[in-house]
């Protein structure tokens, strides 16, 4: 068929409908439709349709010019069958092309097509790396190395966005994480950070019953550091809190916050009616069990310290002999966890809800971890940790999830990870050896992959607490699990854990390691800390 000089080919049996659109068009030779056809009477728009439909299939990603130049037709005409075909659900507009400027359209199975095959070929381009480069990434990657630590105010925000909601005891936060982690480190930066308001802490998991033994300690409850903006999810994420029996002096504490929202330790002293001794012992109780919080770390600083070391409550007898370092006063205010995510709407929990008739503490609305609570859904809360987990490992598969208290199965991320690599802004495949199951990654993580496996190792023998999260022993390794507790060391060799120091006794990690060396012993039981944080650690 010739229409204005341009030619096409056309079977019989669509004769009838290229007719309709090109009504002027001479056919060379005479063609005669299948009677089926013949008497078929096609209205233009149907016949552009059809025409625009048949071209589709085979085309891949295209514009709505290109057809229009390539069927010699208007583009208003192309556009309306185009549109017709999307609510069909037979075409996707959108830009496919990396560098595509005009809108473009494709036929959905095509594209689905075209999708699986780009997957499949960006994951055949991956080079799986072996444990101990995973573990040599995963040390630059969370700013170990020497040359990748971060320095800073900004270095400690890039280094909490990393640790946002992951569970530490709360004596190792800063002298065995963040100051391994940052350059000269000052607490006075992570007090920033909390004061603006960019970063919390408090524990986040119920903890488990205690069965009439007194709570664990401050200094050993799990707490985590985590971005404001992100406590919503991951309270959404957490079981919620079980009914507690607790002091009376705990209960008036909780009264009180119940009711004034935020309130300064002085405030508090007033209100609650408490010696500050007594108040001070009331919110120890409550941040161990993860009911408050405090605008800024030198609240959980100040729980740690003996109360001999704090001001200006101590005794005369005890300042002679202890020079005060801190004090609940320097946190700024005090207020519930559960609270925070509706301290902008003005809401307060009812004391009434708080305090049951026989001293014991009802759950209450706050801690709800059922869809919908706090305003986002678990799906939004899931995404948020899948992110989350990219951020901490660059590299995430089943296992990691052993490292994380949030309550989060594999099953449910993957569903997240699936459709982010889907979009394209994650890859998937097989980046660690030896590591069974699905595994996904960030690209500049893939980069840096590619990277640690071309350098050589160095040899570098770098101590960390077993409480770190870098402490993956009988997690990516076999054999022995070094509990995830302070007092624990274990040192890595390029990456590699080969020893660890369990209630000061040396235990060899790897096979081979049957002689252990001054330098390895010497690397795990010496250490300094900076005069900063030896008041609060020492």
């Amino acid at each position: 068929s010739e229409n204005l000089g341009h030619p096409f080919w056309v079977a019989a049996e669509r004769l009838p409908m290229l007719r309709a659109v090109y009504p002027d068009s001479k056919i060379e030779p005479l063609l005669i439709p299948p009677p089926s056809e013949r008497e078929r009477h096609w209205q233009r728009a149907d016949a552009i349709r059809e025409l625009v439909r048949g071209r589709m299939e085979v085309i891949g990603p295209i514009t709505a010019i290109e057809l229009a130049s390539l069927f010699q037709l208007p583009v208003g005409e192309i556009n309306t069958a185009l549109a017709a075909l999307e609510g069909e659900g037979f075409v996707l507009r959108g830009k496919f092309h990396p560098h595509a400027e005009e809108l473009e359209w494709c036929d959905r199975r095509l594209l689905a097509r075209i999708h699986r095959l780009t997957l499949n070929r960006l994951r055949a381009e991956i080079q799986p790396v072996s444990i101990a480069e995973f573990q040599r990434f995963l040390l630059a990657w969370q700013r170990v190395e020497i040359e990748h630590r971060a320095e800073g105010i900004e270095g400690v925000r890039a280094v909490l966005e990393l640790l946002d909601g992951y569970e530490l005891p709360a004596a190792a936060w800063e002298p065995e994480v963040l100051l391994l982690r940052v350059k000269e480190y000052q607490p006075a930066w992570l007090d920033q950070l909390c004061f603006t308001g960019r970063f919390g802490w408090g524990r986040l998991t119920a903890p488990q019953k205690t069965n009439g033994r007194p709570p664990l300690p401050v200094r050993s409850s799990p707490i985590s550091l985590f971005s404001r903006e992100n406590l919503v999810h991951w309270l959404a994420l957490s079981a919620p809190l079980a009914a507690t029996d607790f002091s009376p002096d705990t209960i008036r504490t909780l009264e009180v916050l119940a009711q004034g929202g935020a309130l300064f330790f002085g405030e508090l002293v007033q209100k609650a009616g408490l010696l500050p001794s007594r108040l001070e012992r009331a919110l120890a109780e409550l941040t161990a069990q993860g009911w408050v919080t405090a605008d800024s770390f030198e609240g959980l600083r100040a729980l740690l310290v003996p109360e001999e070391k704090r001001a200006p409550f101590a005794s005369a007898e005890r300042r002679r002999h202890h020079k005060a370092v801190t004090s609940l006063e320097f946190a700024g205010r005090w207020s519930l966890l559960r609270n925070a995510v509706n301290a902008g709407d003005g809401e307060q929990f009812a004391a009434s809800s708080l305090v049951h008739k026989a001293g014991n503490l009802k759950e209450t609305s706050g801690s709800d971890s059922a869809p919908g609570v706090h305003g986002v859904s678990r799906e939004q809360a899931l995404e948020a940790f899948a992110r989350v987990l990219l951020r901490r490992y660059g590299v995430v598969f089943r296992r990691i999830l052993e490292q994380e208290a949030l309550r989060v199965t594999w099953f449910e991320l993957v569903r997240v990870y699936r459709t982010l690599e889907a979009r394209g802004e994650i890859r998937g495949g097989h980046f660690v050896a030896g590591i069974s199951g699905e595994q996904y990654a960030l690209p500049e993580a893939v980069g840096l992959l590619r990277a640690i496996r071309k350098r050589a190792p160095k040899g570098d023998l770098i101590p960390i607490s077993a409480a770190d999260p870098l402490n993956l022993t009988g997690v990516l390794t076999t054999g022995l699990r070094v509990a995830a507790i302070s007092a624990h060391r274990v040192l890595l060799r390029d990456g590699i854990p080969t020893v660890a120091l369990k209630a000061g006794e040396l235990v060899p990690l790897t096979q081979g390691v049957d002689v252990i060396d001054q330098t390895t012993e010497r690397a795990l039981k010496i250490g300094s800390m900076p005069a900063v944080l030896r008041p609060y650690y020492g």
